[in-house]
């Protein structure tokens, strides 16, 4: 057996089960300890589910958890509906060379992004909160939203809107009506991305948030400050947990979109 041989058929699927136990293992102590029976998180007592009882108890925790979801819904609708609406309207116009600019959001540093948006409410004396946490997720999610839906949109056969046109539909009938269907698979899928990473989200919302509202991730961050508790391990249990739904909805819609185009 040569070394390349070696290399591939034993050495590579050791070195591959070890990265994946190193990724997976914390995640699977995390979500183990959060049914601690005892206050620590390095001395297993008991199985139990008080925590997750405190958590749906704690009023402090809802209503984090009701911003997150807020945040996160409102966040989605609006980068959506601007994305494909300034996907169309532009397909035809200058405007549609703007639409690299977008791609910022996935290269620059969320830090830069957050300080970015902080400087932008400070400067226009814009008061921090709900409004402002929207407005900074929604900015993120255009940057997800529209390179994805551009890239379905400059596949689809332009006969068809063409042919809406000229039977007598406006732009925006033939939008609802023609574009949006077509687009349908890509927008759901973006749609479900933009949830997921406003929802996780911490920088862009540590930022922008101010001291009046706190979302799930930044209530857990403070738990943590405060000292180490399995509540923290249920809570992000739950957030894992929501998260890891919505990553397989969007897997499917990811697949069923690559199904449809083929």
């Amino acid at each position: 057996m040569n070394i390349r041989s070696f290399f591939s058929a034993l050495l590579l699927p050791i070195i591959t089960i070890m990265v994946y136990l190193f990724l997976y293992i914390p995640i699977f102590v995390l979500i183990a300890f959060s049914f601690n029976e005892g206050g620590g998180t390095s001395h297993w007592t008991g199985f139990s589910f008080h925590w997750y009882k405190e958590l749906f108890e704690s009023v402090d925790i809802l209503d984090a958890l009701k911003n997150s979801l807020i945040v996160a819904c409102s966040a989605t609708l609006l980068s959506v509906i601007m994305g494909v609406l300034f996907i169309f309207y532009s397909a035809h116009s200058r405007l549609s060379k703007t639409i690299v600019l977008f791609y910022a959001n996935l290269a620059a540093p969320e830090i830069v992004l957050a300080v970015g948006l902080l400087t932008f409410f400070s400067f226009f004396s814009v008061p921090l909160g709900l409004t402002s946490l929207i407005a900074g997720h929604t900015l993120i999610g255009l940057g997800y939203v529209i390179p994805m839906v551009q890239s379905r949109f400059a596949e689809l056969d332009y006969r068809y809107m063409e042919a809406s046109l000229d039977l007598g539909a406006t732009p925006t009938q033939t939008l609802v009506r023609v574009t949006l269907p077509l687009l349908l698979p890509a927008v759901i899928a973006s749609a479900v991305l933009v949830f997921i990473i406003s929802l996780d989200d911490f920088v862009i919302s540590f930022f922008t948030a101010g001291g009046s509202t706190q979302t799930l991730p930044m209530y857990i961050f403070s738990l943590i400050r405060s000292g180490e508790t399995p509540l923290v391990n249920a809570v992000s249990t739950i957030l894992l947990l929501t998260s890891s739904l919505a990553v397989l909805v969007y897997s499917l819609l990811t697949i069923k979109k690559a199904d449809v185009q083929e």
